[in-house]
């Protein structure tokens, strides 16, 4: 450690900790390394070094998601069994 290091201690579920110490393992970091990194990218960033959302879906992929939903209620649309079916139809 340097010389002028601190102490920070806070609670975490065990789960989610556990995932992040496996993560952090298979990229060769412990959780120390880890958490330096995401505080000196934040520093250098000025903000959090990602997106923070509600995971709401935006207008593109709401209307996506709405086009899905209607095709797949639409009965004159044509169903395939399987893709080998789809595009041996699309090689005609």
């Amino acid at each position: 450690m340097g010389k002028n290091t601190s102490n920070v201690s806070f609670r975490i579920d065990t789960d989610i900790k556990n995932q992040a110490d496996r993560l952090f393992a298979r990229l060769g970091l412990n959780m120390t390394t880890a958490f330096n990194i995401f505080l000196r990218q934040s520093i250098r960033e000025g903000c959090i070094p990602f997106n923070i959302t509600l995971n709401t879906p935006n207008a593109v992929t709401v209307a996506a998601l709405l086009e899905a939903e209607r095709i797949g209620s639409d009965p004159t649309v044509k169903c395939y069994s399987d893709v080998e079916e789809a595009l041996r139809e699309l090689k005609l």
